[in-house]
């Protein structure tokens, strides 16, 4: 058994040498930007709906944004110059399209926060009978017509589809500090 081990070992050693320098430093994604048409609107968009958090911005930016924080991911909204920038607003849902997926653990009830703020969406089920897996999908806009996905994704198993590499999660260490105390009121 111990053979075995360092049979593994060694072929690994083997698949990485002169690889080196090919790998790429951890990353985790930080934050999104969005520009807006009204950033107070957004604002109170992805804190209502998303329960995002608002954050004290750099001073040194000297253009109208905000920026929002929570469950590890950041939105930067960007109080757009030219309105023409702007996805319309009135487009249909179309899974299909430019979106972004946030993870939720609770479908219902971010469905029920949604109906709760006249929010317009499309739902979607996704069933794999071979794998038995079922992934819930919510597809909605924000104020400035981007397209939100909300899913419950982690039921779906993540397998490599060729040999590009190795899938690595993000660590802890990736998420800001958080200063709890300054950010809250004095009692």
């Amino acid at each position: 058994m111990e053979k075995k081990e360092e049979t593994n070992n060694n072929k690994e050693e083997r698949n990485n040498e002169g690889k080196e320098e090919d790998r790429v430093p951890q990353m985790a994604l930080n934050h999104v930007s969005r520009l807006c048409r009204d950033v107070k609107e957004s604002i109170n968009f992805y804190s209502k709906i998303l329960g995002l958090v608002l954050i004290e911005r750099p001073p040194a930016f000297e253009f109208d944004g905000a920026w929002l924080f929570n469950y590890g991911v950041g939105v930067h909204l960007i109080q757009a110059k030219d309105e023409d920038s702007l996805p319309k607003t009135d487009r249909g849902l179309d899974p299909r399209d430019n979106h972004i997926s946030f993870q939720c653990e609770d479908m219902e009830a971010l469905e029920q926060r949604l109906k709760q703020f006249n929010v317009k969406y499309t739902k979607r089920t996704i069933d794999d009978d071979k794998n038995g897996t079922k992934i819930d999908q919510l597809f909605f806009c924000d104020p400035d017509g981007y397209m939100i996905e909300m899913c419950n994704c982690e039921n779906l198993k993540l397998v490599p589809a060729g040999s590009l590499g190795n899938i690595k999660l993000p660590c802890d260490r990736h998420n800001p500090p958080v200063d709890l105390e300054n950010g809250r009121p004095a009692k």
